[in-house]
């Protein structure tokens, strides 16, 4: 990593009641970095994730993001949440709301903005989303992909320092997964730093500045996609590149 940090993540333990799901790890992101987390199935990716913004509850550990320490308990969480947005892998939408009202939505309750210039805002963050002939449209009415893009646009309206994507792509069918993805590079291209958790491989060796592989609750390897996917050095790497290549 090079580049000033924006979030630390330092020695994060988390269990699940005997289940040790993080033993121990250490992420650190620079400002406007794409760090990509590959691994396999309950490695702790996820639960890592969840963990940057205390969606989980660490159980031992220190997290800072954008410079607020993220576990003190005096600290305003939500606040610290709307500078570091999350997209999950389920839309989450109102369904009697339609896109640009779902959005609107989360500018008047967050962030307190009067219905007029949440609304300027949310049509602004559909049109970044690619989705400016849709703001009337109610979810029911939009692809699965277009209704990722309305719960990107959401996040963004409230204009995170850092986002992090959990499998965001996952419960697309095929087809739709590339106008998501679409909307991930031109984020990136607009200098948001960006974690991400994804099965979508050939998008983490195209458009990733590092490449984060877990699995066992530890970070067994990072670096350059060239490097974590051309030559990787652990054997583990070496298994799961393999198999994920395979499919």
């Amino acid at each position: 990593m090079t580049g000033t940090p924006i979030v630390e993540a330092r020695g994060i333990h988390k269990h699940f009641g005997a289940l040790h799901v993080l033993r121990g790890v250490d992420l650190v992101v620079a400002e406007r970095e794409l760090v990509f987390i590959i691994g396999p199935s309950g490695s702790g990716k996820s639960t890592l994730l969840r963990c940057l913004n205390r969606l989980e509850e660490p159980c031992a550990g220190q997290i800072i993001g954008d410079g607020t320490d993220i576990l003190d308990r005096r600290t305003d969480i939500n606040a610290a949440r709307r500078r570091i947005g999350m997209v999950f892998q389920s839309f989450n939408l109102y369904p009697h709301m339609t896109a640009l009202g779902n959005v609107a939505l989360a500018l008047r309750k967050v962030l307190k903005l009067p219905a007029a210039e949440a609304a300027t805002r949310a049509r602004a963050a559909l049109e970044r989303v690619q989705l400016g002939d849709r703001t009337d449209h109610y979810p029911a009415q939009l692809s699965g992909g277009q209704q990722q893009r309305v719960a990107i646009a959401r996040a963004i309206a409230l204009e995170p320092r850092v986002m992090l994507f959990d499998e965001p792509t996952s419960a697309l069918d095929p087809e739709l997964v590339g106008g998501v993805l679409a909307v991930m590079r031109a984020l990136r291209e607009d200098g948001m730093t960006m974690v991400v958790v994804s099965h979508e491989m050939g998008f983490a060796k195209a458009a990733a500045d590092r490449v984060v592989f877990m699995d066992a609750g530890v970070i067994v390897e990072q670096g350059p996609p060239d490097q974590v996917f051309g030559n990787p050095k652990h054997e583990r790497t070496k298994a799961f590149i393999r198999q994920v290549e395979r499919h």
